[in-house]
C-alpha cells in the first residue's frame, strides 16, 4: 500500500525510507504525485503543521499521508529560527537554501558566546488516512550546541553546525545509522512506527481505517 511521504527533500525522504524499512508500505514523496498545490504552512508550532500538511495532501490525493514539520531551535535567538528554519535566509533577504541558512545563522551567533550556543532539532509527524483524517500525531528532539564553522558532509540543512557533546560530534559527521539512533526525526519515526504497529496500520493490502 502506498505512503505518501509530504516532502520533496531527498534527505528527508531517504532518513524515512531507512526508519520504515520492514514495514509494507511502497514510500513515495511529492514528486511522484505529479503537479499539485503546495499546502501553505501557517501553523505556528511544528505540530500543527504536520497536521496541516499530512491532512491536506491524504484529502486532496486519497492516500496514506506521513508529513513531519522539524527545525532548529536556538536557546540565544529566543527558539528561532524555528518553524522558519528551511526558509530562514529567504526570509530575511540572504539567499535560499542550506547553505544560505548556516552562513546567515552563524552570523547571528557570531558573538554569542560557547557557554549560551545551545540548541535543539524538533520533529513533529502527522499521519492521516486517505480521508485526511489525522490518527496520530508524535514530537521528539534532540539537544546540542551549534559550533562557529560547518563540520561534517553528511545530513542536510543545518547538521554541520549542530554539535552533539556526548557524541563529540555534529549530526553532519555521523553515519546514516547513528544519526538515525539519536536524531529528532528517528526518535519520531520510532514512535510513530510503534504507534502504527499497535494500531493495525501495517501498510500491505489496501485497508480501510476505522
Amino acid at each position: 500500500m502506498r505512503l505518501l511521504i509530504a516532502t520533496t527533500n531527498p534527505g528527508k525522504l531517504r532518513e524515512f525510507r531507512d526508519l520504515l524499512d520492514g514495514m509494507a508500505w511502497h514510500c513515495v514523496d511529492l514528486s511522484a504525485m505529479g503537479a499539485m498545490a503546495a499546502i501553505e504552512e501557517t501553523g505556528q508550532t511544528f505540530r500543527a503543521n504536520a497536521v496541516l500538511k499530512a491532512a491536506g495532501y491524504a484529502k486532496a490525493l486519497g492516500t496514506w499521508t506521513l508529513a513531519d514539520d522539524s527545525g532548529l531551535c536556538v536557546d540565544a535567538l529566543e527558539g528561532k529560527p524555528g518553524v522558519h528554519s528551511a526558509r530562514w535566509a529567504a526570509m530575511n533577504g540572504a539567499g535560499r537554501g542550506d547553505a544560505a541558512n548556516n552562513k546567515l545563522l552563524l552570523e547571528q551567533m557570531e558573538n554569542v558566546p560557547d557557554e549560551r550556543r545551545g540548541a535543539r532539532f524538533v520533529c513533529a509527524l502527522a499521519l492521516a488516512d486517505p480521508r485526511g483524517d489525522v490518527v496520530i500525531t508524535v514530537q521528539d528532539d534532540v539537544h546540542g550546541r551549534l559550533l562557529r564553522a560547518p563540520a561534517g558532509v553528511n545530513g542536510f540543512g543545518y547538521d554541520p553546525l549542530f554539535f552533539v557533546p556526548d557524541l563529540g560530534k555534529t549530526t553532519a559527521q555521523l553515519p546514516p545509522e547513528e544519526k538515525h539512533r539519536i536524531s529528532h526525526r528517528g526518535k519520531a519515526l520510532r514512535r510513530m512506527r510503534s504507534l502504527m504497529e499497535e494500531m493495525g496500520i501495517k501498510g500491505g493490502d489496501e485497508q480501510d481505517y476505522d
